[in-house]
């Protein structure tokens, strides 16, 4: 049986330790940064250890996944390097991949080895309480390794997460961030000035909402401090992307009076659109 060491309670780390309890041949240990945490955890049963000494959760681990803010991540890697095997793989679950990979990676060389991931199975929900074992069933989970990589460390994280119910894709980090600042770190900022447009131009509109306004702007209720941090950590890219928006907006404007070349250009979107897989 494998040990998996998982740092950081949210809503990432606790459906780990539910889906991996799940998929079975693992001891789960959980770390937690206060006790009210731990004690929580332990009366939900979702882990074989719980506990705030880092060190200890981490002691003899085969795995190692670090669920904390992208921000808290290098300090906690430096903490636990020098109790772990040079055998011992480590990962994280962050958003992020550029700056991070390339920190981790320095700090873990020759003490352990460290292979960026990010599953894409996130929620605007948060905490304990919304871990649920299916999170990463049929999840893209985005493997990043750099020149550095241990290639037999990156095969068994892909079964890993394979294990856990995903879909493997590799990328580079610098790869990952441009694609991420796309499909998720933009999405996430067109929510949310979406919903401040709307509070500029006409409050009283949000009386009118329905399933459409909410749809569209659900990922803006996701924790603010998170993503502040997410998008400011990946900004040249969400610059990037933003400004391939505006843009793109700029020449969709020209089409309001051109019945035709609107209806072609929503055809396009919605054909793209439904050649996305569906989530289960």
């Amino acid at each position: 049986m494998k040990s998996l060491a998982i740092l950081g309670p949210g809503l990432l780390g606790g459906s780990l330790a539910l889906a991996a309890r799940r998929a079975g041949g693992y001891r789960v240990a959980l770390w937690a940064r206060r006790s009210e945490a731990v004690a929580e955890i332990a009366a939900m049963g979702i882990a074989d250890d719980v506990s705030t000494e880092l060190r200890a959760v981490v002691a003899g681990a085969d795995v190692v996944v670090l669920c904390v803010p992208v921000g808290a991540m290098p300090a906690l890697a430096r903490e636990i390097a020098d109790v772990l095997s040079p055998a011992t793989i480590v990962t994280d679950v962050g958003s992020v991949k550029v700056p991070i990979v390339a920190e981790l990676a320095e700090i873990f060389r020759g003490r352990a080895r460290f292979v960026g991931s990010h599953p894409m199975a996130g929620s605007e929900q948060t905490g304990i309480r919304a871990a649920r074992a299916e999170l990463f069933d049929d999840a893209t989970c985005i493997v990043t390794p750099d020149a550095a990589s241990d290639p037999a460390a990156v095969a068994e994280l892909h079964a890993f997460w394979q294990g856990l119910g995903g879909r493997v894709i590799d990328a580079t980090p610098a790869e990952h961030d441009e694609v991420v600042a796309l499909i998720s770190h933009l999405p996430h900022l067109v929510a949310a000035a979406l919903v401040q447009t709307v509070l500029a131009e006409n409050p009283r509109a949000f009386e009118f909402s329905g399933p459409g306004f909410r749809d569209t702007t659900r990922v803006a209720a996701g924790p603010p401090a998170m993503w502040a941090e997410i998008l400011g950590t990946n900004r040249d890219a969400v610059r990037r992307s933003a400004e391939a928006m505006i843009e793109k907006l700029r020449g969709i404007l020209t089409l309001l009076d051109r019945e035709t070349p609107m209806t072609e250009f929503l055809t396009e979107a919605k054909t793209q659109r439904d050649r996305l897989r569906p989530l289960k």
